[in-house]
């Protein structure tokens, strides 16, 4: 692997919190890439929303299938630009381990929910899966990942958690937020070809559950213009019967439009800022971007999907009922903390009457429910409530 003097080597990592010895046959961060992999959390995503419940169709994309094709196409960005692939794939693999079950309606239920107690960010219970909230290892809590590693799966933090972060960790990964500098090129990358992968997808599921509609997508330029495209060369795809054919010819050069803009303006804005080092990269914007076209195009698509799909009223009613799950499952775990495996029980009842009891208390049972599955959360709630909300 040729890798750019800005990129991040392996072999200069700012290292893990619990110092091990190295690995025989792999770098440290295809040692990330498979601790990510093998662990609980990462088999949870299988199961978890995307845009679609997991019940409403098995070709819908997960958390599990948004995560490997954020990779696919890190991968491919980082090796036109010379980053460290196997850094960019651990990121990307693991950055929607802190996930809700039922998408961004669970989390925002779930915030709610804990806005008394400090709140929830999905991006930081990510950080807390893998420093804390993984039980693999005999010496230490989590799966003990490097610097880089942790500090691209921590996309966002606000400024009072960061503080949380920084006196537990002086210099660690919530000191980027204080200081207001960027993270490596590795995981601004990840930020991309996450906003990438889940603009395609989301078409491409949009269109298959009847929600939005080929023809809707001709008010979308970066869409119609490779679809206008596509026809020109082959005006047999018109026909209704290849109206899949044409979807995915028209996402399939989507995708590649976009990915070679982002190498190019990316690699014309490492070419004039100049950085030496990642500690440069560090204190520059960031430099891993879309050319002002692409992104002026990418806002447009952005926009159009947030009204026509995640608004959609037959979304907007699974959102209504995913929430109220989780409304109802925070209640019950706070009033009933036994009703919480085995493990979080007991990790709740060894608070009582210790300092910050409540607060602490309110976290164990964030962590469970995050935790969950959409099918365990919607069995659980059955099992507790009585009643069934979701298939």
């Amino acid at each position: 692997m040729s890798l750019a003097p800005y990129a991040c080597h392996p072999d200069l990592s700012l290292g893990r919190r619990f110092a091990q010895p190295p690995a025989p046959t792999r770098t440290e961060f295809q040692r990330d890439r498979d601790r990510i992999v093998h662990s609980t959390a990462f088999r949870r995503l299988v199961y978890k929303t995307q845009v679609f419940l997991n019940h409403e169709g098995d070709l819908f994309r997960t958390r599990l299938t948004h995560s490997l094709e954020v990779a696919q196409l890190g991968r491919s960005m980082a090796r036109s630009l010379d980053l460290n692939e196997d850094l960019v794939e651990a990121i990307a693999l693991a950055h929607d381990l802190g996930h809700t079950p039922f998408g961004h309606a669970g989390q925002d239920a779930l915030n709610a929910c804990m806005q008394p107690f400090g709140g929830f960010e999905h991006n930081l219970q990510s950080l807390r899966v893998v420093d804390a909230l993984e039980e693999r290892y005999p010496e230490f809590d989590g799966l003990n990942l490097c610097f880089e590693t942790r500090e691209g799966i921590l996309k966002h933090c606000s400024a009072i958690n960061a503080q949380v972060l920084e006196q537990l960790e002086p210099g660690g990964v919530g000191q980027r937020f204080l200081a207001r500098t960027q993270p490596s090129l590795e995981a601004q990358l990840c930020n991309l070809a996450d906003e990438i992968a889940y603009n395609a997808h989301d078409i491409d599921d949009g269109v298959r559950s009847g929600l939005i509609t080929l023809a809707q997508l001709q008010q979308v330029p970066l869409v119609d213009d490779f679809r206008r495209q596509i026809l020109a060369e082959f005006p047999t795809l018109g026909e209704r019967s290849q109206g899949r054919r044409l979807l995915y010819e028209t996402i399939r050069r989507m995708l590649s439009a976009q990915v070679y803009d982002v190498v190019a303006a990316s690699g014309q804005a490492l070419q004039q800022a100049g950085p030496v080092d990642v500690g440069a990269v560090r204190q520059l914007p960031a430099l891993i971007q879309f050319s002002e076209a692409m992104a002026a195009r990418s806002h447009v698509l952005k926009t159009f999907l947030l009204h026509e799909l995640y608004r959609h009223p037959r979304v907007m009613d699974t959102t209504r009922l995913a929430q109220q799950v989780v409304r109802d499952l925070f209640a019950f775990y706070q009033a009933q903390p036994a009703e919480m495996t085995e493990g979080f029980s007991a990790r709740s009842a060894a608070l009582a009457g210790t300092a910050g009891e409540a607060p602490a208390r309110a976290r164990v049972v964030a962590d469970y429910i995050a935790g969950m599955t959409d099918r365990f959360a919607t069995r659980e709630h059955e099992r507790l409530s009585g009643q069934r909300l979701l298939p």
